[in-house]
């Protein structure tokens, strides 16, 4: 996609209409209703929904919505085994090393892990992406926060005060601004190592590093992350180590998966993770037809 950042809070506010869309899809795909159910779902007319949905997207909702059907998840899964195989084997495993968006993870000693922030700066602003408003948070050693404001701006800042208690904490929408561009455009991701802050317990970190390493466009199991850290019946503590993943679309959490082919649950909605995935495949997919 071209997306420019300028691009951001016209994308930003066309979201809320594609989420509502698609979380009516999500609740009347076995119908396969056509374009124009949708759109008068979301209160709009064929033509106008067409145009916001193909401006956000970069393709029609037909072939945009063709990513999101069971069977789609299913094959995805499929071929991402052959993918994800390969990147551990060629060394893509260790935390200092990011497959796609060459970021640096500096993970905190124990010690400053129990103090909860205390000594840290944290720079925190809210900007327009194209999945929605977001809240970034910053310290001197990287980005320690990503998080889509779902409900109000006052929850989404009291989220990363909750995870850094200890933290002087500062409004600073300059000092995040610049990273919109290299987090939400693929195209702009090698082009800026971005580092992250990360504070979490050992298994915590094999989650996210693993999660680090599952390429743009394909998905993973939660049964396939507990292999891959060598804990294979560890399933359901993965799944809690997802959950609490505190860097949202650079730590890639949205493409687990559950084994059937299912999309499962997202801390920021299920119709969210269903656009990430769906926007993922259509920006790596450029030569589609725009039917």
């Amino acid at each position: 996609m071209n997306t420019s950042l300028t691009d951001f809070k016209e994308l930003s506010e066309d979201y809320l209409r594609i989420e509502q869309a698609i979380l009516y899809l999500e609740n009347h795909h076995k119908d396969q209703p056509g374009l124009e159910e949708i759109a008068a779902s979301v209160g709009l007319s064929e033509f106008h929904f067409q145009r916001i949905f193909t401006r956000w997207a970069g393709i029609s909702p037909k072939r945009f919505l063709q990513f999101l059907t069971k069977e789609n998840a299913k094959d995805l899964l499929d071929k991402s085994e052959n993918l994800l195989d390969t990147t551990l084997q060629v060394g893509l495993s260790s935390l200092g090393r990011l497959h796609e968006l060459f970021v640096t993870t500096e993970a905190v000693t124990p010690g400053e892990y129990k103090s909860r922030g205390a000594g840290l700066t944290i720079r925190y602003g809210l900007h327009p992406t194209p999945f929605g408003k977001c809240l970034i948070g910053v310290t001197e050693r990287g980005i320690c926060h990503l998080g889509f404001v779902q409900t109000n701006e006052g929850e989404a800042i009291d989220a990363l005060v909750a995870d850094w208690k200890e933290a002087k904490m500062i409004e600073d929408h300059r000092s995040t601004a610049s990273l919109v561009a290299p987090i939400f455009l693929l195209n702009a991701r090698e082009q800026t190592p971005l580092h992250l802050h990360l504070r979490g317990t050992n298994f915590q970190l094999k989650v996210w590093e693993a999660l680090l390493n599952v390429p743009t466009g394909t998905v993973t199991t939660y049964q396939r992350i507990a292999a891959q850290i060598g804990q294979p019946t560890a399933s359901r503590a993965v799944g809690a180590a997802v959950g609490h993943n505190p860097i949202a679309v650079l730590i890639p959490c949205h493409r687990v998966i559950r084994s059937l082919g299912e999309f499962g649950n997202y801390r920021y909605g299920a119709p969210r993770k269903m656009a990430l995935l769906g926007w993922e495949q259509a920006a790596l997919t450029p030569n589609l037809s725009p039917k």
